[in-house]
């Protein structure tokens, strides 16, 4: 199965679990997929971006092991069945987004957390989460480099816009529908979005994210 269909597969999955349990599996098999993710690009994917997609193979193989692994059959692992990359763009974008949520659903089970195993290792998913996430925009960002039509729209979107005013006229450029290109040729830029571990930290000064009584009493760090 192609990356893509895997990806909005774990998006789903995760979307719809509920309990600690549930949200934790979905999380791990997240990891698992962008670490086979990661592994392919490095093998097959273009050679700009393999140290990136080395990275992110180690740090979603770290996001894995600070969970417990969850009891899956073979064939409900779904890096395993990843058996093509498809667009590397495409599916690096997806890919992102995934880790987005798992970043935003892990602070939420952090925040109910009434345990100190549950809670920290909710801490250290977050991280992992965040810096995997930060290796796909690294790729993306290559990718966008070495794409002339990708790098002319980000730095220059208004181009081929505005036509020149008429000779002998002192008017400003005039903007002509004429020369308007089409949706399909034009890529908006992305939003700017914070990650999982800014989103906490901003709930943490808001006073919206408390950590657990036993967090503040033992003063705020794993033994």
């Amino acid at each position: 199965m192609d990356a893509v269909r895997l990806i909005v597969t774990s998006r789903r999955a995760l979307a719809g679990s509920g309990d600690a349990p549930q949200i934790l599996t979905e999380v791990w098999q997240a990891q698992a997929l962008a670490q086979a993710i990661g592994s392919r690009l490095a093998v097959f994917g273009p050679p700009r971006l393999r140290g990136e997609a080395l990275g992110l193979t180690e740090l979603a193989g770290r996001g894995c092991g600070v969970l417990d692994r969850p009891d899956l059959d073979t064939a409900d692992l779904r890096a395993a069945q990843l058996t093509e990359l498809g667009d590397a763009r495409q599916a690096l974008v997806y890919l992102g987004g995934l880790l987005g949520e798992v970043g935003i659903a892990l602070v939420g089970l952090a925040c109910a957390a009434d345990d100190e195993g549950t809670y920290w290792q909710c801490m250290e998913a977050i991280d992992a989460a965040d810096e995997s996430r930060d290796r796909v925009r690294d790729m993306l960002r290559k990718l966008a480099e070495g794409d002339p039509v990708i790098r002319n729209e980000r730095v220059r979107p208004w181009r081929g816009l505005l036509s020149a005013p008429a000779r002998g006229s002192s008017g400003p450029p005039r903007l002509t529908a004429a020369r308007l290109r089409s949706p399909s040729t034009y890529r908006r830029p992305a939003p700017v979005a914070l990650t999982a571990a800014q989103h906490r930290e901003a709930l943490l000064g808001l006073g919206l994210l408390r950590p657990p009584d036993w967090v503040r009493v033992q003063g705020g760090g794993p033994r």
